[in-house]
């Protein structure tokens, strides 16, 4: 086991966000970190980061930055649980402690201006799935935009999110509608 702890990797982001001018850049620099995060000292994963809830899937703070510059969580999602269709407003590395993750996307068709509430139209994207181990990012272009959830009628999923921000809410969409709305979103402190 290497002795990659978590705050080795809160340093390293704090550092790399500070050299960071885009998110892509962000997100290129910390991939790598998120990665030996989760092959490193997995100690620091208490057992309040491992709840859940029966009815939707579970955020259980693990860091948030007082300066509003990043923050850290671990998602349980229990057997058939998913996200709504959302977006996040900023960039984010996600890294898969147990189980399989799956990440649907999709893109805006309609042309409309990034700040659109009502006439916005989405197709579906591609499909990832995300095993134990195994990194992804995302950046806003203008928006990422998916739905993600544990697809295993058995197991659940256990996911670290770092987002570059404090993550209190993001844009849900209605597809049938054509609408997104914000919403706060709630956590476990730890």
């Amino acid at each position: 086991m290497s002795s990659y702890t978590l705050e080795m990797f809160i340093e390293d982001c704090r550092e790399k966000i500070s050299r960071g001018r885009l998110p892509a850049d962000c997100v290129e620099m910390i991939a790598p970190s998120m990665f030996q995060l989760l092959n490193g000292d997995t100690s620091f994963l208490q057992p309040q980061h491992f709840r859940d809830d029966p009815v939707h899937y579970a955020r259980n703070a693990i860091f948030i930055d007082e300066n509003d510059t990043m923050s850290l969580f671990a998602l349980v999602w229990l057997p058939g649980q998913w996200t709504p269709i959302h977006d996040h407003g900023t960039w984010g590395v996600v890294g898969v402690f147990e189980g399989t993750l799956e990440e649907r996307n999709f893109i805006r068709t309609d042309g409309h201006r990034s700040d659109a509430l009502e006439g916005i139209e989405l197709v579906r994207g591609g499909v990832i799935l995300l095993s134990a181990g195994a990194v992804t990012s995302f950046v806003p272009n203008p928006d990422h935009i998916h739905i993600t959830g544990n697809a295993d009628p058995q197991r659940r999923v256990v996911s670290l999110h770092l987002y570059g921000r404090t993550m209190a809410g993001f844009h849900t969409y209605d597809k049938e509608a054509g609408t997104r709305e914000w919403i706060e979103a709630s956590y476990n402190e730890s």
